[in-house]
C-alpha cells in the first residue's frame, strides 16, 4: 500500500469512529480535514465535490469520502476511504443489533447524545460558514441559496429542490428567463416516497436476495438526508413488506442517529434483525454498493464540467443550492436539540473551538460528549 493510501486510510477510518451528526456535520469535518488542514483540495473543488454528489443518489457524505479518494489516489482510493469510512460504524452498530436481539433493549445513551448534539451543531455551522463564502460569489446565486433553503424549509424533497435550484440557478446566470425563473420554485412538488414500493408484503421467511434487492434499490434511488430514509423505510419494511414493527424500525433509526459514520449502517442493524449477520452484510453491502459506482463514473467528469460555460453555471447553483440544504438542517437540527441552557452553552464553546482556535471536529464531539454528559447531571 503507497504512501497515499495509507494516509487516506488513516484519516476515514479515524472519521468513521469520530464523525457523529449526520451528513452535513461529516461534510464539514471532511472540509477542515482535507481543505484545511491537509489541503488536498481547494476549497472550490471541494464545493464542486460537494455539489455534484448532491446530483446523484446515496449518502451524501460517504460519497464525499469517495470523491477525496479517488481524488487522492484513483479507483483504490474510492475503495479505502470509502470502504474505511463505513466499516467502524457497520460493525458498531452490528454489535448493537446482537445486544438488541439478546435483551430486547437499547443501551442508555441519552447522557451522550445531550452533548454530542450541540457540538455538532457548531461543527455544521462552521462548514456553512467556510463553504458559503465560497459559493455565494454573485446576487442570483445568493437569491439560488435562499430559494432552495426556503423550498425545503416548506416541505420540498430535498433532491428536487436540489436539482431545481441547479437548473434554474445556471438560466439565472447566464440571463435566461431572469429573475422569471425564480417564480417556478413554488411550483417544485411535494415529497413522493411510496411510489417505489409497489411489491407485495407479508412475507414470513425473507431471502437474503430479497433483502439485498430491497437495500440495493434503496442504494440507486434515494436522494436527500437521513429523514429521506426513514421515510423510504417505513414506506418498504413497515408498510409494505412487513417485516418490521413500527418500534424496531424506531429502533434502528435511533441506533443510525448515534452511531458515528453514515446514518445508512441503520441498513445493517436492519438486516441483523430480519436474517441475522449475513442479512446485516448483504443489507450493508446492498445500500452502499450504488454509491462506489455512481462516484466511479462521475467523478473523472466533473472538470469537464467546469470547462462548459453552461454546466459551470449549473454547478456553481447546485454548489450554493447545497449549502442552503446544509442550512436547511441546521435550522431543523436547531429547533430540536438547542433547547436549555445546556445544550446552548455546549453549542457556543464548541463554536468559538471550531471557529476561533480551529479545534478538530473529532475532539469538538468528545468534548461535547463529556461536557454534555457533567452538566446534565448538574440539572
Amino acid at each position: 500500500m503507497n504512501e497515499r493510501l495509507r494516509e487516506l486510510a488513516r484519516l476515514f477510518f479515524r472519521l468513521g469512529l469520530t464523525a457523529f451528526g449526520g451528513p452535513a456535520a461529516h461534510i464539514g469535518m471532511m472540509e477542515d480535514e482535507v481543505v484545511t488542514r491537509r489541503q488536498w483540495l481547494s476549497h472550490q473543488h471541494f464545493l464542486d465535490l460537494v455539489g455534484a454528489t448532491s446530483l446523484i443518489p446515496g449518502p451524501n457524505s460517504t460519497e464525499m469520502t469517495m470523491h477525496i479518494g479517488y481524488e487522492r489516489a484513483g479507483w483504490r482510493g474510492l475503495a479505502v476511504a470509502g470502504s474505511l469510512f463505513i466499516l467502524p460504524a457497520a460493525v458498531l452498530t452490528g454489535i448493537l443489533a446482537w445486544l438488541y436481539v439478546q435483551f430486547g433493549t437499547l443501551p442508555a445513551v441519552e447522557p451522550l447524545l445531550v452533548g454530542i448534539k450541540p457540538a455538532v451543531i457548531a461543527i455544521i455551522v462552521t462548514a456553512v460558514y467556510r463553504l458559503g463564502r465560497k459559493a455565494v460569489k454573485n446576487w442570483q446565486l445568493a437569491l439560488i441559496g435562499l430559494g432552495v433553503l426556503t423550498a425545503v424549509l416548506l416541505g420540498v424533497d430535498e433532491g428536487i429542490a436540489l436539482l431545481m435550484g441547479g437548473v434554474i440557478g445556471a438560466l439565472l446566470l447566464r440571463a435566461i428567463a431572469g429573475s422569471a425563473a425564480m417564480l417556478l420554485l413554488p411550483l417544485l412538488p411535494g415529497k413522493t416516497t411510496s411510489l417505489f414500493w409497489q411489491v407485495q408484503g407479508g412475507e414470513t421467511a425473507v431471502s437474503l436476495w430479497n433483502l439485498g434487492a430491497f437495500f440495493l434499490k434503496i442504494g440507486a434511488i434515494l436522494y436527500g438526508s437521513g429523514y429521506v430514509l426513514v421515510a423510504y423505510l417505513e414506506g418498504g419494511l413497515v408498510n409494505q413488506l412487513g417485516w418490521l414493527t413500527q418500534a424496531e424500525l424506531l429502533d434502528a433509526i435511533a441506533i443510525g442517529q448515534f452511531t458515528p459514520g453514515p446514518v445508512l449502517t441503520t441498513a445493517t442493524f436492519v438486516g441483523y434483525l430480519i436474517a441475522g449477520v449475513p442479512g446485516a452484510i448483504v443489507a450493508t453491502l446492498g445500500i452502499f454498493l450504488p454509491s462506489f459506482l455512481f462516484v466511479l463514473l462521475l467523478n473523472p467528469l466533473i472538470p469537464k464540467m467546469r470547462q462548459s460555460v453552461w454546466l459551470s453555471a449549473f454547478l456553481d447553483a447546485v454548489n450554493v443550492a447545497a449549502v442552503g440544504l446544509m442550512v436547511a438542517v441546521l435550522i431543523n437540527l436547531g429547533r430540536q436539540t438547542l433547547l436549555n441552557w445546556q445544550s446552548i452553552l455546549i453549542a457556543l464553546l464548541a463554536l468559538v473551538a471550531s471557529i476561533r482556535f480551529k479545534v478538530n471536529s473529532a475532539w469538538i464531539v468528545l468534548g461535547g460528549a463529556i461536557l454534555g454528559y457533567v452538566l446534565s447531571q448538574v440539572g
